[in-house]
């Protein structure tokens, strides 16, 4: 499968999951509802999710395909899945007073007992925010996966030229 491929079609799954995980968690909503209100206010998470995850598996395939040697599929896929996870939980937050994401309520109601109370409200108050950090995180082990996928084809360009 090529690079592009093997990245759109992750890029997809990965949306996919954040929205099943939205419906599946709005029993109150119907599906439709429950996406329209994830996309209303969580667009650029739930796209840049996708995107940034795309990305990283078209620079992994690419440096495959180059027959590179970076060493960053098992960190950069770690760091992704942690931001990627972090950017999610974060994100559902701000669905909850839509009615949206019933079930994080639940959760919500926890994080004082696993966290404490001061922290949780900050987590809270500042969930957006907390998302879009983990999305630049996301977007961040991509670039830095690119920057070494490009020194990685300099070394081998300069190796051939000698």
């Amino acid at each position: 499968m090529k690079p592009i491929q093997k990245a759109t079609i992750v890029g997809i799954i990965t949306v996919t999951l954040y929205l099943t995980v939205v419906v599946a968690t709005t029993p109150a909503l119907e599906p439709y509802a429950a996406i329209s209100a994830a996309f209303q206010l969580n667009s650029i998470v739930i796209i840049g999710m996708g995107v940034g995850i795309g990305l990283q598996v078209f620079l992994s395939e690419k440096s495959k395909l180059l027959g590179c040697k970076l060493d960053v599929k098992r960190k950069a896929f770690g760091g992704n899945s942690g931001s990627t996870a972090a950017t999610s939980f974060f994100s559902f937050f701000s669905l909850v007073p839509l009615g949206c994401c019933g079930w994080w309520l639940y959760v919500l109601s926890l994080l004082p007992s696993v966290v404490g109370t001061g922290v949780s409200a900050v987590l809270i108050e500042y969930s957006q925010v907390l998302a879009y950090v983990g999305l630049a995180i996301i977007f961040g082990f991509a670039g830095f996966t690119a920057l070494k996928l490009k020194k990685e084809q300099q070394l081998q360009n300069s190796l051939e030229l000698n």
